[in-house]
């Protein structure tokens, strides 16, 4: 039998693991030794089980690489593990921590209830604080710091649960409040299927968010900008005046 190669980093993918593609999925990387070993003896036990795979698949997957950069062993695992602490597959507690005491203040302790897999569960998303959607657009486009990286998809799906819950003519608005890394936020959301799959209805901007939205994916997210043209629908006028 062909010895295992040690593997040196572990990359986790949002929606499976498809290298080359101009849509690939958002991920993150574990580079830290001791989690890849941790990450890497987890993969082994799974493929024992037969929990073995190497296809795409709608949760997420883990990859393995060894030292000369080839993948060498994928393991598709349920978003609930990811965020359940006790799981050998879950993101590391210290990224975790890291990502939720960045988060803006208003959504920390929001952000903590995430961190410590408490929305992992069916229904289980905890409960929404009282902010306005321009702090969350800021807090979905703001980068991550290096130490942050096995947070990302966490980083992710937290703001976008939260922005999933708010009415359309709230989030016009919070866009229209927005500066670059809240409009970052704001396209990443609009594109995404937690807006895109709302009833045509409930998908009208009005005029002035759109355009901000169209004029922002076309200068900074060009791959986002035909979803936008497509699903972010436009209403006869702004609805909302303050």
């Amino acid at each position: 039998m062909k010895p295992v190669p040690p593997a040196v980093r572990a990359v986790v993918s949002d929606r499976g693991y498809a290298p080359g593609l101009p849509d690939h999925p958002e991920s993150y990387a574990v580079t830290e030794p001791g989690e890849v070993r941790a990450v890497a003896a987890a993969a082994t036990a799974a493929e024992r089980e037969g929990g073995f795979l190497c296809m795409c698949g709608q949760d997420p997957v883990v990859a393995l690489y060894d030292a000369g950069g080839q993948c060498f062993r994928t393991v598709q695992v349920h978003r609930a593990e990811l965020l359940e602490p006790s799981h050998p597959l879950s993101l590391p507690g210290r990224h975790r921590g890291a990502w939720a005491a960045a988060a803006p203040q208003p959504l920390r302790e929001y952000a903590g209830r995430w961190a410590r897999g408490e929305s992992a569960g069916p229904g289980a998303v905890p409960p929404v604080p009282s902010v306005p959607p321009s702090s969350v657009f800021d807090w979905l486009g703001t980068p991550l710091a290096a130490d942050c990286d096995a947070a990302r998809l966490v980083a992710r799906r937290a703001p976008l649960a939260l922005l999933a819950q708010t009415p359309t003519e709230e989030l016009a608005w919070g866009v229209r409040e927005c500066g670059a890394a809240g409009l970052d936020g704001a396209v990443e959301f609009f594109a995404s299927e937690s807006f895109t799959s709302r009833h045509p209805k409930k998908r009208r901007v009005g005029a002035t968010a759109r355009d901000l939205l169209l004029r922002h994916a076309r200068s900074r997210r060009p791959a986002l900008l035909a979803v936008l043209e497509r699903r972010v629908l436009r209403a006869p006028e702004d609805r909302i005046t303050r």
